[in-house]
């Protein structure tokens, strides 16, 4: 091995603050650097003791949704009195999120303490194995080793990518819930439904309860294959358990679910989409199984529903004009979000801001898009990985056409240029008023973007902070 990082901080001691331990956690492999192995979570876990065996789990994969479903489940579990632990990936704004205890990210101080207690052990897996730890197998250890020593009665816990060689699969869920499975990460998954499914069907452990989504042909075969092959229990959505019906209400809408063994009617789920209410019905069985199957209570399950939140899934994050952010950074998510919109919203004009990575199916989620957007404004990220505006620009013209692309490099112009165009909807031949922003591509994007928004007086700066 060549590579040499940093146990503590830069500094060779300790972490004495967030951004010292964030450093030395981004100075790791990063996440997009893959060697396909357990070997390397399993030594680290190994040496803290393995601390993800002392409470139940709850493991998730699929390729949508994972993000919203793991909250909605947290909601569930804590509702019961249960004390939750939850991983998720990637955060929106701040890495701290990626580690929840009680429904809440670890606050500072607890990030730091975490990462010291566990740093010194990272040396010693570096220098046995091949290949480092990677930023994303510290941050699972770090993660683990939290929920340990709150200590957490169960663990919501997101693969980060695929499932099999995931770090986060060290840990034996008594529920594997699979999202729906389509195209995305071909180049480290496979290129096919079938593939990627299969990689996905590795978090299915024996005797474990699995909870599936609706899936395409092609990937519920695989799952079932799997869980046959290790003895699992499976609960399918549209046969076991499913959405009953749905209503657009102010602030998100109405859901009646049937559950395993219960139907729970006329419950508000603060969050927009038909995408979310299947959500809810998977989460709804994964809590259910994790209880055995046995019925929720009524007024339990209807105040976990109301107080869930998914930052940047389609949030409403200022209004006059209305400014919405959403993550979808695939065909699938994308073509979800746009019929949200629809449903939900009557923004005329939409105009869209857009930063994607440069490995993602870019033209599958500018063609999700396009029936929805008004005008495009073309834009990236502050990462590496982010596309340049102007190849995006190319990109979307091919699609959009000349007239209703414009390529701004910087995010922080993009957002204001969008919010000025929907403010001024006539320069499209729309009506003024009810102009609306949506902020979409990628997590990156719209966490950067949600900081730039916040706390920013729209009617009197612009997304820079200068006076209007």
């Amino acid at each position: 091995m060549t590579e040499n990082f940093p146990a503590f901080s830069a500094q060779g001691r300790p972490a004495l603050t967030f951004a010292e331990a964030e450093d030395a956690l981004l100075s790791r492999w990063p996440e997009t650097r893959l060697e396909p192995s357990l070997d390397r979570i399993a030594a680290f876990t190994e040496l803290l003791g393995d601390p993800q065996r002392s409470y139940r789990v709850i493991h998730l994969t699929g390729t949508n949704g994972k993000t919203s479903t793991s909250r909605m489940i947290d909601s569930l579990l804590r509702a019961q009195d249960l004390r939750t632990g939850r991983f998720t990936s990637p955060h929106v704004e701040k890495m701290s999120e990626r580690i929840s205890i009680d429904g809440e990210p670890v606050d500072d101080e607890t990030f730091v303490r975490v990462f010291n207690e566990v740093a010194p052990y990272t040396l010693l897996v570096d220098a046995d194995q091949p290949h480092p730890l990677s930023f994303f197998e510290t941050v699972v250890g770090m993660a683990f080793a939290a929920f340990a020593d709150a200590p957490v009665d169960v663990a919501v816990i997101e693969v980060g990518m695929g499932g099999s060689w995931d770090a986060t699969n060290v840990a034996d869920g008594d529920v594997a819930v699979v999202l729906p499975i389509g195209l995305d990460h071909a180049q480290y998954l496979g290129d096919t439904v079938g593939a990627i499914a299969g990689e996905k069907a590795g978090i299915i452990k024996p005797g474990a309860r699995l909870v599936m989504a609706q899936q395409p042909e092609e990937a519920a075969a695989v799952l079932l294959a799997r869980a046959a092959e290790v003895g699992a229990t499976v609960v399918r959505e549209g046969v076991e358990f499913g959405v009953v019906g749905r209503t657009p209400a102010v602030g998100g809408q109405s859901i009646s679910l049937q559950g395993l063994n219960a139907r729970y009617d006329d419950l508000f789920l603060p969050l927009y989409g038909a995408h979310q209410a299947q959500n809810a019905a998977v989460a709804l069985a994964a809590v259910e199984a994790f209880g055995g199957g046995d019925p929720l209570d009524d007024d339990l399950v209807r105040e976990a529903f109301a107080r869930v939140d998914s930052p940047g899934r389609l949030e409403v994050v200022r209004r006059s004009p209305a400014v919405v952010l959403d993550a979808a950074h695939n065909p699938a998510g994308a073509a979800a979000t746009a019929a949200s919109l629809t449903e939900s919203f009557a923004f005329s004009p939409l105009i869209g801001v857009m930063g994607v990575m440069g490995d993602k199916d870019v033209e599958g989620v500018l063609a999700a898009f396009e029936p929805e957007m008004t005008h495009l404004i073309a834009t990236r990220n502050s990462t590496p990985r982010s596309l340049p505006a102007e190849q995006l620009g190319v990109l979307a013209r091919e699609i959009f056409g000349e007239d209703r692309v414009t390529v701004v490099d910087s995010l922080a112009d993009a957002l204001d240029l969008a919010v000025t165009l929907a403010e001024e909807g006539q320069s499209f031949g729309e009506s003024i008023g009810g102009g609306g922003v949506l902020v979409t591509g990628s997590v990156i994007t719209v966490g950067e973007a949600r900081e730039m928004l916040k706390g920013r007086d729209p009617l009197r700066t612009d997304l820079k902070g200068n006076d209007r």
